[in-house]
C-alpha cells in the first residue's frame, strides 16, 4: 500500500492531530510546513491530504474534509492576533503574516464588521519588530504569536478568535484535513480521527516535548492546548465555519461557498 502523503501544519497547535502518525509510516508519509504552504502543496497535487487553512476549501471546490477533525477555538485562541502600539481605531496599515490565509481574511472581515477600520494590508514575514517598523499593526499567527510577550514589548494584543466569537457567538475553524475525492480510505479517515483522540489525551506531554526544556514555553503550551484549542468539528463548529466562509465570500475574499463535502 502506498502511504498517503500528509501535509501538516508545523505549529504546536497541530501536534495533537498528528500524535503517533509519524509511527504509521505504513499508512502515512508526513511532512510539516506553514499553513499557506500546506494549501499550495495540496493545490499543486504535491500532497494527497493537507491541513489547510479553512478558507482554502473554497479554492478547491472538489475537496473533501476529514469529518470530526479540525483546528478550532471558541473565544480566545491566543495564537492568532493583531499587535499594535496604537489605538485600534487609528490603525491605517497592517503587516500580515505570509504564513496565513484564513487569518488574513478573518481580519479583513473583522475590520469591516466589528472594528470599523479599513487598513491597507502588506504581506510580510512574521517578524514583529520589522512588521511594526513598516505598519501600524502586525497580524501574526502560530508559535510566533503564542510565545510573544506582547506586554514586555509594549504592544496591545487583539485576539482574533476572541473577536470572532464576540461578534458571532460561534466557534472559529482555523484549519482541517482536506483532500481530493478518493485520496484516503475509510481506514485512513479512522486513523486520523484516532490520532486526534490520542493527541487530545496527551496535550501536556506534547507541549512539554515541543518546548524542549524551556519551562516558560512549556507552561504556555500546556495551557494553550488545554484551554484555547479545540479539535472536533461538531454541528456548532461547522456552523461557525460556514458563517465565516459566507462572510468572506460576501466581501470578495474567496469564491462563493457551496456545501461542505466530507469523506
Amino acid at each position: 500500500m502506498t502511504p498517503v502523503r500528509l501535509g501538516a501544519v508545523a505549529y504546536l497547535n497541530a501536534r495533537p492531530l498528528v500524535h503517533d502518525l509519524e509511527r504509521r509510516r505504513d499508512r502515512f508519509a508526513l511532512q510539516f510546513d506553514p499553513p499557506s504552504v500546506c494549501a499550495t502543496l495540496l493545490h499543486e497535487g504535491a500532497i494527497d491530504v493537507g491541513m489547510i487553512p479553512s478558507i482554502e476549501c473554497l479554492r478547491g471546490p472538489e475537496y473533501r474534509i476529514v469529518p470530526g477533525v479540525a483546528l478550532a477555538s471558541r473565544g480566545a485562541v491566543a495564537s492568532v492576533a493583531l499587535y499594535t502600539r496604537r489605538p485600534l481605531a487609528e490603525v491605517r496599515s497592517v503587516a500580515a503574516d505570509t504564513s496565513s490565509r484564513t487569518s488574513v481574511a478573518l481580519l479583513r472581515v473583522l475590520c469591516t464588521r466589528r472594528f470599523g477600520i479599513a487598513p491597507a494590508f502588506e504581506a510580510q514575514p512574521p517578524d514583529p519588530d520589522a512588521m511594526l517598523a513598516r505598519c501600524d499593526a502586525a497580524l501574526i499567527i502560530g508559535d510566533a504569536a503564542l510565545f510573544l510577550d506582547h506586554e514586555a514589548a509594549g504592544l496591545q494584543k487583539i485576539d482574533l478568535g476572541e473577536a470572532w466569537t464576540a461578534m458571532t457567538g460561534m466557534p472559529f475553524v482555523w484549519a482541517f484535513w482536506a483532500g481530493r475525492p478518493g485520496a484516503v480510505s475509510q481506514g485512513d479517515v479512522e486513523a486520523l480521527q484516532a490520532a486526534r483522540d490520542s493527541g487530545v489525551a496527551a496535550t501536556d506531554a506534547i507541549a512539554n516535548d515541543y518546548a524542549r526544556g524551556d519551562a516558560r514555553r512549556a507552561d504556555i503550551g500546556r495551557r494553550y492546548l488545554r484551554t484555547n484549542m479545540r479539535y472536533g468539528l461538531d454541528d456548532e463548529t461547522q456552523a461557525g465555519l460556514e458563517e465565516y466562509l459566507r462572510l468572506a465570500s460576501a466581501m470578495g475574499l474567496a469564491p462563493g461557498p457551496g456545501a461542505l463535502r466530507f469523506y
